[in-house]
C-alpha cells in the first residue's frame, strides 16, 4: 500500500484543481478516474453541449430571420456540426491531462472504492491519504419504463456520439437537459416532441419562465405533451414508439431520456470508512463539506451542491481555503445560473416566492422584453427582466432574466446582490444605449412607481 497526502475521487471541476495545488505545493496528490478526465462538464454537459448549441441557435436565428426582412435557406451538415463539438471536447480533455501530469499528479484509471479507513483501492493500487475528496459527481436517472432498458436510447452521456441527424425525436422529461438538447436537435431539422409529466417545463422556476420557453420552443415546431407520462416504449426497425399514460403513441429515430440525475456514490463503498449516504444515495456533508468520515470530504453534485461546474469549482476554492485554516463555508457566496435555450435564462439569488417563504418583506419589478429598445431592434422581444427587492432594506434579493444571452446579463445582479447593493445604485447607473443591459435601471426604476 502506497501512502498520499491527498487523494481525490473523481476528475470533475473540483477535483482536478484541488490536486494539481497539492500537487505543485510539493505534496502527494493521488486522482482516481473510472472513465474519461474532466468529469460531465468537458465530456458530456457544458463544454459539448454549448458547442452543439452554438450550431443550432445560429440555424434556429437564420430560420427566424424572416421578421427581419431576411429568408434563410438552412442546410446542416449534421456530421460536421458533430464533429466539431467532438473536436473542443477532446481538446479539453487533454488540457486536463497535460494539466495533472506537468503538475505531478498521480492519475490512477480505475474505480475508487473505500477498502478502509482513509485508505482507497483502484485496479490494483492501494493508497491511503490523511485527506480525501469524493468528487464523484451525478449521471442519468433512467426511469424503470416497461420495455426502455436495452434499447439505444440517448441521455445526455451517449448524446454527443451521434453521427447522423434523426428525423424525428421524443424527449421524456422537461428539465434544462430535456430543453437544450431537444430544441437543439430541432433546430437542426429534427422533428421534436417532448413528454412533461406535470403542466409546465422547469417547474422549479417562477411559471412565467415555464410560459416563456413553451412559446418559444413551440415557435420552433416542436410539441409539448403535459400531464404526460411513457408508460411503455417499444423499438422495432430502428423506430421508438413511446406509449403515453393518455394511451397516445409517438414515434420517433431517436429517444432521448433526461428525468433527473443519480449520485454516482454506489461502487464507493463509503460505509468501510463512515461515510454515510442519505436516502437517495448523496454523501452527507457540513457546511464546510466535510462528511462523517474523519478527514473525508466531498464536493460538487454527489453532495447535493447545485449542479453546475462553476459551483464545483468554488467548493474547490472554499474547501482548499478551509483545509488551510481559513473561516470559509459552502454558504458564502451568491449562486447564479443559466438555461441555454433561446431564450436563455438567467437566475441569480431569490425569486419572490423564495424570499416571502423566509419572512423577508419583499417586493418584484418586472419589465418585458418587448418594451426594451434592443430587443425591439433585434427581434429578440419574447421575454422578461425580473428583480427582487427587500422593502425594508431596499437591498436587491434576486433576479430572473429571460431573453438573448440572459446568462451574459445576469452577472449584473449576481455581482450587485454579492456586494449587498441596493435598487437605488442601479437605478442611478448610467448604461449604455441600445444595449439589453440598458433595460436594468429602467427595471430598478419601476420600484418607484
Amino acid at each position: 500500500m502506497e501512502t498520499a497526502d491527498l487523494i481525490v475521487i473523481g476528475s470533475g471541476q473540483g477535483g482536478i484543481p484541488l490536486a494539481s495545488d497539492f500537487a505543485q505545493e510539493g505534496r502527494r496528490a493521488v486522482i482516481f478516474e473510472r472513465d474519461v478526465l474532466g468529469g460531465s462538464c468537458i465530456n458530456y454537459g457544458c463544454t459539448p453541449s454549448k458547442a452543439f448549441l452554438a450550431a443550432a441557435h445560429a440555424a434556429g436565428r437564420a430560420r427566424h430571420a424572416d421578421k427581419l426582412g431576411i429568408h434563410a435557406q438552412v442546410n446542416v451538415d449534421f456530421p460536421a456540426v458533430m464533429q466539431r463539438v467532438r473536436g473542443i471536447k477532446g481538446s479539453f480533455n487533454q488540457g486536463i491531462h497535460k494539466r495533472l501530469e506537468d503538475a505531478g499528479v498521480k492519475i490512477v484509471f480505475a474505480e475508487a472504492s473505500f477498502v478502509g479507513e482513509k485508505t482507497v483501492a483502484g485496479g490494483n493500487f492501494v493508497v491511503q491519504a490523511p485527506i480525501i475528496v469524493i468528487n464523484t459527481g451525478t449521471s442519468a436517472l433512467v426511469p424503470d419504463i416497461p420495455g426502455l432498458a436495452g434499447t439505444p436510447y440517448l441521455t445526455n452521456r451517449n448524446f454527443f456520439d451521434l453521427k447522423e441527424l434523426p428525423p424525428r425525436l421524443v424527449v421524456i422529461g422537461g428539465g434544462y437537459i430535456s430543453l437544450e438538447l431537444g430544441q437543439g436537435l430541432a433546430r437542426l431539422g429534427s422533428q421534436t416532441q417532448i413528454i412533461v409529466r406535470g403542466d409546465r417545463l422547469l417547474d422549479a422556476e417562477e411559471p412565467e419562465v415555464s410560459a416563456t420557453l413553451a412559446q418559444a420552443l413551440e415557435q420552433d415546431g416542436i410539441k409539448l405533451h403535459f400531464h404526460a407520462e411513457a408508460k411503455q416504449v417499444a423499438y422495432q426497425n430502428g423506430i421508438f414508439t413511446a406509449t403515453l399514460n393518455s394511451g397516445e403513441e409517438l414515434q420517433a429515430e431517436a429517444l432521448l431520456v433526461a428525468t433527473g440525475r443519480k449520485p454516482n456514490t454506489q461502487a464507493l463503498n463509503a460505509a468501510a470508512t463512515g461515510v454515510e449516504l442519505d436516502d437517495r444515495g448523496y454523501i452527507k456533508i457540513s457546511d464546510r463539506f466535510a462528511t462523517t468520515g474523519d478527514g473525508i470530504y466531498a464536493i460538487g453534485d454527489a453532495a447535493r451542491q447545485p449542479a453546475f461546474t462553476h459551483v464545483s469549482w468554488e467548493d474547490y476554492r472554499r474547501l482548499k481555503a478551509i483545509l488551510a485554516g481559513e473561516n470559509r463555508t459552502r454558504s458564502d457566496r451568491v449562486l447564479g445560473y443559466a438555461v441555454y435555450t433561446e431564450p436563455q435564462v438567467g437566475r441569480v439569488g431569490m425569486t419572490l416566492e423564495q424570499a416571502q417563504q423566509k419572512g423577508i418583506n419583499a417586493r418584484s419589478v418586472t419589465l418585458q422584453m418587448s418594451q426594451i429598445a434592443r430587443a425591439i431592434e433585434w427581434g429578440h422581444d419574447l421575454g422578461f427582466y425580473r428583480m427582487v427587492i427587500d422593502n425594508d432594506t431596499n437591498k436587491i434579493l434576486g433576479a430572473t432574466l429571460v431573453g438573448y444571452e440572459a446568462g451574459e446579463i445576469v452577472h449584473v445582479f449576481l455581482d450587485l446582490i454579492a456586494a449587498e447593493a441596493t435598487w437605488q445604485l442601479l437605478e442611478q447607473s448610467v448604461h449604455i444605449h441600445p444595449t439589453y443591459g440598458e433595460a436594468l435601471p429602467s427595471l430598478a426604476r419601476l420600484y418607484q412607481q
